[in-house]
């Protein structure tokens, strides 16, 4: 580790090794190389004078990457691509004069950030479909366990622990379709040219627009891809960029959503995430244990929420064909969204893996709330007793606000049963009223709702996916 000068938080402290590799310059040059050979071999292919020796020369050195050469040649020369393929043309004698032929830059660059980007969001999906499936457990796990719902953070009708559980699944549910539809419709930018013309093939090609027409499929077959786009000016449109980062922010919003309910239910003490024994919560409070893996997920989700605006800026500024106020930004937003995402996700993973519920004290406030929202049940046994609804009504209105004055201005325990047994009106015991308080009696239908979302909605997820389940996260700090 570099101590002398910056170095990203995100490679340091949050992404992951395997989304790191992704953004390396050992995938990129790679992946460079790659498309050159994909490049030459299709040329060979559709007539041009390229020989196998070249083309296996160039194979043999596609991994062993001469970086110092290039950087040298890139001082003198001051551009990335030519120097790589002056790189590649020092290790490749014979192929040196076929390397990059008829391409240019964008042809490796552009094709290689969509490769990139491809493998990334892959990853991405993976952890995505175990936050689900881990949330889809802890969801079936605490289905029947009764907890306050809130509505404007005010005590509301009872809900269960399960069911909430799914609210925060069903959002990541949303941002896996919206993954998938983004990643089915990555094309590489193919072998289009300076101006996206293709004129440079008419010349290598004389003219033959048959053969011309089948060089961006054979190359996209070449590197894993069904299409390329169909048209373009130099590079692809931007406007995949912008895409893709929306993608990463839906998945942002969805996380620090369920981050922000965690870190509030964790102030009532009821849910806690993962705290290990060694962990300290705070340099001056010993006692403290504070939801900082929930508050880091909201810190980075607010990142890539903020950057996903990059490309949409990028790709309303592009000019014409192509200009290249783009090349720095992307160079930052893309990378740095992804490393983001990833990081996390692995947060997420650690978090749902290892939720603390605390039924005693879920109970606890459940039963200082129960009687206000019990009134009506209340009303409607006083009724069956021989009261009357409207007077009822209205006796239970005057008593919840003595016993709200009760709980708020003299810090006393909620006494409205009390009132209500004491009241001659309602004909109801103090036993009778607490036979009521029976939390499940007031949560709808939570439970079965959970059991319906779990087995009709997130099972077939889980099962189309199940080879990318078992994905274990691993938190560096």
């Amino acid at each position: 580790m570099s101590t002398d000068r910056y170095v990203s938080p995100l490679s340091e402290r949050y992404a992951s090794k395997e989304m790191q590799y992704v953004f390396s310059p050992d995938m990129k040059f790679k992946t460079w190389r790659r498309l050159w050979i994909a490049l030459a071999e299709t040329e060979k292919e559709l007539g041009l004078d390229i020989t196998d020796e070249q083309i296996e020369e160039l194979k043999a050195h596609q991994d062993d990457i001469n970086y110092e050469v290039a950087k040298e040649r890139e001082k003198v020369v001051r551009h990335d691509v030519m120097s790589h393929v002056y790189a590649y043309g020092v290790q490749c004698p014979k192929a040196k004069p076929i390397i990059h032929l008829g391409a240019t830059s964008c042809y490796v660059g552009d094709n290689t950030d969509i490769i990139v980007m491809t493998e990334a969001l892959k990853i991405v999906r993976k952890k995505l479909v175990n936050v689900i499936a881990q949330l889809s457990a802890f969801a079936k796990k605490y289905e029947a366990q009764p907890t306050l719902a809130f509505t404007h953070f005010q005590p509301a009708q009872p809900t269960t622990v399960g069911k909430r559980a799914t609210l925060w699944a069903q959002e990541f549910l949303m941002d896996l379709e919206d993954l998938e539809y983004v990643l089915g419709g990555m094309k590489l930018l193919g072998s289009k040219g300076t101006t996206g013309t293709q004129a440079s093939f008419l010349e290598l090609f004389d003219g033959d627009q048959e053969t011309i027409d089948k060089i961006d499929p054979m190359i996209a077959q070449k590197m894993g891809f069904t299409a390329c786009v169909a048209v373009s000016g130099q590079t692809y449109s931007r406007k995949t960029d912008t895409r893709v980062l929306n993608v990463l922010a839906g998945i942002a919003a969805s996380a620090h959503k369920m981050s922000n309910d965690i870190r509030l239910l964790q102030h009532l003490k009821e849910v806690e995430e993962p705290f290990e024994k060694t962990q300290i919560g705070s340099s001056a409070m010993a006692y403290k244990r504070n939801p900082m893996r929930s508050e880091r997920i909201a810190s980075l989700s607010r990142y890539v929420i903020c950057d996903a605006l990059n490309p949409a800026i990028t790709s309303a500024c592009q000019w014409f064909e192509r200009t290249l106020d783009d090349s720095a930004n992307k160079r930052l937003s893309v990378p740095e969204g992804f490393l983001a995402i990833d990081g996390i996700l692995d947060l997420c993973l650690n978090v749902t893996d290892g939720l603390k519920v605390y039924p005693k004290v879920i109970e606890k406030h459940m039963m200082a709330e129960l009687p206000f929202m019990a009134t009506e049940n209340i009303m409607m046994d006083a009724v069956k007793a021989g009261g009357d609804r409207q007077e009822l009504h209205e006796k239970i209105r005057e008593l919840s606000m003595e016993a709200g004055r009760n709980v708020k201005e003299e810090g006393k325990d909620n006494n409205l049963l009390e009132l209500i047994a004491a009241d001659p009106a309602f004909n109801l015991s103090l036993e009778d009223l607490q036979k009521s308080m029976q939390p499940l009696r007031y949560v709808g239908r939570s439970k079965e709702q959970v059991e319906r979302f779990v087995d009709t909605v997130v099972a077939p997820v889980l099962e189309k996916y199940k080879d990318l389940l078992g994905v274990k996260a691993e938190i560096n700090v």
